[in-house]
């Protein structure tokens, strides 16, 4: 199957927080994502550990792509790994442009930097259901 200019794709990605970027900087990146988000229609979630982020990005290829791109250039950002990038049949996070949320498991997003493909999609998949999300 080709990607069409309707179809779905996803990112998930990790990086780390730059060490100059205090950490205050992690809630401009929410507000000023969720709206730029919903301008391109993507969709997505978010993860922060304290020092990690993790985030699924879906919407169309090319919007995801470019956004990516942004995300590797904001010096705020350091050690960028995508761990899957493809199609999508459907959005899982369809109810918000950016959800946000902390995690308390430092362990958990380093283990998932040495993750790709579905194994990667698997404990991304595992962190939600201890999130409180209305996804």
């Amino acid at each position: 199957m080709t990607l069409t200019s309707t179809s779905l794709y996803e990112i998930l990605y990790v990086s780390t927080l730059a060490p100059e970027a205090p950490l205050s900087v992690v809630g401009d990146i929410a507000a000023k994502a969720r709206q730029a988000n919903a301008e391109r229609g993507i969709t997505g979630l978010l993860i922060f550990d304290g020092m990690r982020f993790c985030q699924q990005l879906e919407g169309g290829q090319k919007q995801v792509l470019a956004l990516l791109e942004r995300i590797r250039q904001d010096s705020r950002h350091t050690n960028l790994q995508v761990l899957h990038h493809g199609e999508l049949a459907a959005r899982r996070f369809k109810r918000f442009s950016l959800g946000y949320c902390l995690v308390e498991d430092d362990d958990v997003l380093e283990r998932m930097e040495h993750m790709d493909g579905q194994a990667a999609l698997d404990a991304f998949a595992g962190l939600l259901s201890g999130l409180d999300l209305d996804t």
